[in-house]
């Protein structure tokens, strides 16, 4: 019998793991590697990093019957296509969901670049700041529970947890206003350096860990005076739910949203390195070539971006979001309210608007190390769009001695033609052809 993938793992075989990745890297094995050659760590789990010592998650029932596949969808094929065959990309998803039904769903590029398999259109993947969303309706359906208000101060919720906590509201720390410090600006958070390739992906961090990281930065601006993304907001609203239900945040989102829907591919793994199959590779570009970083501890993200899910499985959420499934409509008018402040013009409650040529659509997006995923809906609920790439071309470069980012020769036009390549996947498959230029000159699709 399968167990049960959202059930919260152990921490056994951490340290062996670490080390084979530690030995593997300081015995040169990333070294001399061709650009479809990737090394293994030593020990690693069997195919593809697939150990997840839960098993593999059921493919979705709703999509097992396949969407419909006609000619109106040749033009969003090709725009996906257009971010792998370049090598913008090692592989890339996408799915769209009409009146509760995917019309269209595919994939191009490869799954692992040392086998060359196809890229599974079912493929779980990292959704980074994504989770957001998911963790905002928790916290949104406890406020319609009348178990908080927006409104409330965090001191009176979390006493002396932040500076400025008794100014700050709830309200605040979803929309981004808060000016808590991003915790996600320290070193040890920081993808490109070669240190967190071989060994700081794989550190455990507690949500007070998270806080207590933040708060050696000063706030970045008085609370509700500007907006900035921010991870710390959401790891405190993480600890806010986990102190008015008495169960960890993820737990609250399995039992609220993801089992209710019936969302088999999705989990929020807490501290578990391991992506379900079938998956897709991320890889990192190094001096020497792409470094395989789909195993990595989430708990360095957790509210704030440590989830996993499929195309499928975030089109069915947003249906159900946007469709008033999920929230009383007070609180899902709230999530749409966006801020006047700096950027965060485009910004609810975990929400984010997409503006393009065929109207708003909202939803959110997200990047983790080797992934970039994003969802947008139509408001009335009737259409939703989901998409993930292995986004390569556009991952900073790094390598043993030095970061190179995108002072390496080609790397800044490498990224903007993959950031244009991800753009047109979404005003394709959201409006049709011939719009894609036509975006505005900002959009938060990597947020």
């Amino acid at each position: 019998m399968t167990a049960d993938p959202t059930t919260p793992t152990t921490r056994r075989g951490r340290p062996a793991l670490r080390a084979a990745v530690v030995v593997a890297v300081g015995a040169g094995l990333l070294a001399a590697l061709g650009p479809t050659a990737v090394a293994e760590p030593a020990g690693r789990p069997g195919a593809a990093g697939c150990g997840d010592p839960h098993g593999s998650i059921a493919v979705d029932p709703a999509a097992a019957d396949g969407p419909e596949r006609h000619s109106d969808w040749k033009a969003a094929d090709a725009a996906l296509a257009g971010l792998t065959d370049p090598g913008y990309s090692t592989s890339a998803l996408a799915a769209v969901r009409e009146d509760g039904r995917l019309v269209w769903r595919n994939a191009t590029g490869v799954a692992e670049l040392t086998t060359g398999e196809p890229a599974d259109p079912e493929g779980r993947f990292r959704i980074g700041s994504t989770t957001k969303t998911f963790v905002a309706t928790v916290l949104l359906q406890l406020v319609g529970e009348h178990r908080l208000d927006l409104d409330d101060r965090l001191e009176c919720l979390l006493p002396g947890i932040v500076p400025n906590s008794s100014d700050i509201t709830v309200r605040q720390l979803l929309d981004h206003t808060s000016g808590v410090a991003d915790y996600t600006q320290g070193p040890a958070f920081d993808s490109h350096r070669p240190e967190w390739a071989a060994d700081g992906r794989f550190r455990h961090f507690g949500l007070k860990d998270l806080v207590d990281l933040a708060n050696t930065y000063p706030p970045a601006f008085p609370p509700g005076r500007d907006w900035q993304d921010s991870a710390t907001d959401y790891v405190l609203i993480g600890m806010v739910i986990e102190k008015l239900t008495g169960h960890g945040w993820n737990d609250e989102v399995t039992r609220r949203i993801i089992r209710p829907l019936g969302l088999t591919g999705t989990w929020m793994p807490g501290d578990s390195p391991f992506v379900p199959c079938p998956h897709a590779h991320g890889y990192l570009r190094t001096g020497t070539g792409p470094a395989d970083v789909t195993l990595l501890d989430p708990s360095a993200a957790g509210p704030a971006g440590g989830g996993i899910s499929t195309t499928a499985d975030l089109t069915r959420f947003l249906d159900a979001l946007l469709g008033g499934r999920l929230l009383h409509p007070a609180e899902l008018a709230a999530m749409q309210q966006t801020t006047a402040n700096g950027e965060g013009r485009t910004y609810g409650l975990g929400l984010q608007r997409l503006d393009t040529p065929c109207g708003s659509f909202w939803g959110h997006a997200g990047d983790v190390p080797g992934y970039r995923t994003m969802m947008f809906g139509s408001p009335d609920g009737k259409r939703q769009f989901a998409a993930n790439t292995t986004a390569y071309a556009a991952n900073t470069t790094v390598d043993n001695t030095r970061t190179t980012g995108h002072d390496t020769p080609g790397a800044a036009s490498a990224t903007a033609a993959a950031d244009a390549a991800w753009h047109e996947v979404a005003t394709t498959a959201l409006c049709g052809t011939g719009t894609a230029t036509a975006l505005p000159g900002r959009s938060p699709l990597t947020l």
